[in-house]
């Protein structure tokens, strides 16, 4: 099994590829609570140039909530990161797939959220 859910987007810009992202995350009930713009922070930290390299850290409110109400401490493996990163050709944008990210955690009810959660991420990769 694969742990992240992907997509290329071929002949786009970063910017309108980033913007695009955030609105199908949006639609699907994603809002960003963090962000790290990787590219900056290796330029800045240790002076390393490399490609646009973007970490989203998206949240839907009512599947989170419905996760740490059957496991408490899946709050470690939350938010669900959304990756965007200039590859030749486009961008890339990777999904993590809850559904494998949760397999740590031996919680069949837990498993369930984990799959409408993977679910809606993939809706929201293919919207892009």
């Amino acid at each position: 099994m694969g742990y992240t859910i992907n997509r290329i987007i071929t002949d786009a810009v970063f910017d309108a590829v980033e913007a695009r992202t955030r609105a199908a995350l949006s639609d699907n009930g994603f809002g960003i609570l963090t962000e790290i713009d990787v590219k900056a922070t290796m330029k800045k930290k240790l002076d390393v140039e490399m490609p646009a390299y973007l970490i989203l850290g998206a949240c839907n409110p009512k599947m989170a909530h419905q996760a740490i109400e059957i496991e408490p401490r899946v709050g470690a493996m939350l938010p669900c990161n959304v990756i965007l990163r200039a590859v030749h050709g486009g961008v890339e944008v990777s999904a993590v797939d809850p559904v494998a990210s949760m397999q740590a955690i031996d919680n069949a009810e837990l498993a369930a959220v984990a799959g409408q959660v993977r679910d809606l991420l993939a809706k929201a990769v293919e919207a892009i």
